[in-house]
């Protein structure tokens, strides 16, 4: 098994976090368990008294994760691996989607997040050791149709865990990026808001197909929280885990496709981008067509 770890995991209510923390304790690991609801997690504080910690938290509120974390340091001895999963999706068009229903949805995935980074870090920087992971999703990297504003929130957390992987390798702390694809949890169901508005426009665009992919795909994702979980156990044991880890066939073909389009268009417009200096002579064609 391995030296036992301590791990600190948000959003265990249902879904993904639940299944990680069930994973995790049933292989020896300790886990601080935090929901919002403190009788959704009953049954595992129950079945494991001894290595389970269960504490309610809101990720919206600074001020309780400020002191859940507190409690969780002392009563555990210090937090090995932190699983940032609270979260929820956002579906609808960017132009329907107001800011009463946008702005709660960073304050939860990406904000909340955040502070519980800001609380737990201090103690994995004076112990010189610690592992943060950030669930994102594949969307977080490569947005669809319809899922404006859920990737944007992602997108943010994505470019805050790239940035503080770099803040904190001196002290030992490593950051892994986690980009579910697919994966059979609640996400498309109560786990996932939508736009109250109808614009009548969209009906026949690209947004109704992600709506009619979800609908059909709910309760039947390829994706295993549980084996996910374990391939999380693996790389808690890893001096070098990725940066960036995304799950399942759909999540991994989205990751190259994107990285290979982007490519592609950095190459087909390099001229252009490197046609922008004080100091370059290049004529810009404004009307001709851009060549590599």
């Amino acid at each position: 098994m391995g030296e036992q770890k301590t791990w600190f995991i948000t959003g265990c209510d249902k879904g993904m976090g639940y299944v990680f923390a069930e994973t995790l304790l049933a292989h020896g690991d300790r886990v601080v368990v935090t929901a919002r609801d403190l009788a959704n997690i009953e049954p595992l504080l129950r079945r494991h008294p001894d290595t389970a910690f269960g504490y309610q938290l809101d990720v919206t509120s600074a001020p309780d994760i400020a002191a859940v974390a507190a409690a969780a340091e002392r009563a555990t001895g210090g937090i090995d691996v932190l699983v940032n999963n609270a979260g929820y999706g956002m579906l609808g068009p960017v132009e329907a989607t107001t800011p009463e229903e946008y702005r709660p949805l960073f304050d939860v995935n990406f904000f909340g997040a955040a502070e519980v980074i800001r609380a737990l870090l201090p103690g994995m920087r004076q112990r010189r050791r610690g592992y943060i992971i950030n669930t994102t999703s594949i969307g977080g990297f490569a947005a669809s149709p319809g899922f404006g504003f859920y990737a944007a929130s992602k997108f943010a957390l994505e470019g805050l865990s790239e940035a503080l992987a770099q803040d904190v390798a001196a002290f030992g702390i490593r950051v892994t990026i986690l980009e579910p694809g697919s994966t059979r949890t609640d996400f498309a169901g109560g786990s996932m808001a939508r736009a109250r508005q109808q614009i009548a426009d969209y009906d026949n665009s690209a947004v109704k197909l992600t709506l009619e992919r979800m609908a059909a795909r709910h309760g039947a994702q390829p994706g295993d929280p549980a084996r996910i979980a374990r391939i999380l156990l693996k790389f808690s044991r890893m001096d070098d885990p990725p940066l960036r880890f995304t799950t399942g066939d759909d999540g991994l073909g989205r990751m190259r496709e994107k990285l290979m389009a982007t490519s592609a268009e950095a190459e087909r417009f390099a001229a252009l981008s490197l046609s922008v200096g004080f100091d370059c002579d290049t004529p810009i064609d404004i009307d001709g067509e851009a060549k590599p």
